[in-house]
């Protein structure tokens, strides 16, 4: 008999280190809004902090669930390199299961370097040249995380789709990457009939929909591609959402905030995770709120995820 999982996360998983700069000349114009993080060249900067951990939508999200107590996998492809074998081992010990990693032979796995200044990150990636393979998703599962994937994409989604028109018990959850939303964006848009949980970010809602001030018509236009459940965050301004019948308003909770990232991922693991445990949407936003505040108030984006438990103590 096959594994049975809550959750199969898809999609790329890296190797995260985080560094929290010291001294920085920030340039800004007066609204702020196209800030510079400018170093004097060929200076030794200084930094105050660092750390590593595993990075990635469909990693940060896999390891967020685990800690809510719910059974996980995550399917990703790693370099056959010690980055890979660091996220590999990461990963397992954090009691998310492995069966669908594949470490694919004289290629690299992915890193980032994220800078931390006052809270707000700036991330050099290096993301090597990668031809995805066809994923052996053979076992059960009550739900699919399908997040971000670079170029080639394609190979994975069609597997996606394939998979849930073939087992229409398991439900679709969704929070799609930068590369499916600007290059892949119309073929991407093919797997919207078969989501039943949609998150983006505003910018993301705009990008799939086209730009409009009023929120509840960008909610009912995503909905109208095929999800059930929309979930659209904007920022320090809160979340939105829709199940078809009602809209719903979380606002972001006040925090200390260290840095914000991973914030999106610990929302997007709260709002999953709660509806997984048969809780109202408007409860789930809720969670989300609660697990992504923890999570911008530590270094790293997986050091202040939440048990459930603590969710629950938590909820107002």
């Amino acid at each position: 008999m096959s594994k049975h999982f809550s959750v199969i996360t898809v999609g790329d998983a890296t190797l995260d280190t985080f560094l929290n700069i010291h001294e920085a000349t920030v340039t800004c114009d007066i609204n702020k809004k196209n800030c510079q993080l400018c170093f004097n060249y060929a200076e030794k900067i200084p930094i105050n902090e660092s750390a590593q951990s595993i990075g990635g939508n469909a990693a940060n999200v896999a390891i967020g669930l685990a800690k809510l107590g719910l059974k996980v996998a995550i399917a990703t492809e790693l370099g056959d390199d010690s980055n890979g074998s660091t996220i590999q081992e990461t990963l397992l010990k954090a009691k998310v299961s492995g069966d669908f990693i594949k470490k694919i032979k004289k290629t690299s796995s992915r890193y980032s370097v994220i800078l931390t200044y006052r809270g707000e990150r700036t991330i050099l990636a290096y993301h090597p040249p990668h031809m995805y393979h066809k994923p052996r998703l053979i076992a059960s599962c009550d739900w699919i995380y399908y997040s971000s994937l670079g170029q080639t994409f394609e190979t994975i989604q069609d597997e996606i789709i394939k998979y849930c028109k073939k087992n229409p018990q398991t439900k679709l959850a969704c929070n799609p990457g930068s590369y499916q939303l600007r290059a892949g964006l119309e073929y991407f848009k093919k797997i919207l009939p078969q989501i039943y949980f949609l998150i983006v970010n505003r910018e993301e809602a705009e990008r799939i929909v086209g730009k409009n001030n009023d929120i509840k018509k960008l909610l009912q236009k995503l909905q109208a591609l095929g999800p059930k459940i929309v979930v659209i965050t904007d920022g320090e301004r809160g979340a939105y959402a829709t199940d078809g019948q009602k809209f719903f308003f979380e606002p972001a909770l006040p925090a200390k905030v260290v840095s914000k990232t991973g914030a999106g991922d610990a929302f997007a693991t709260g709002v999953l995770g709660a509806l997984i445990k048969n809780n109202s949407l408007e409860q789930a936003l809720k969670w989300g709120a609660i697990n992504s505040a923890s999570v911008v108030g530590h270094f790293g984006a997986q050091t202040g995820l939440l048990t459930a438990n603590k969710i629950k103590k938590r909820v107002f």
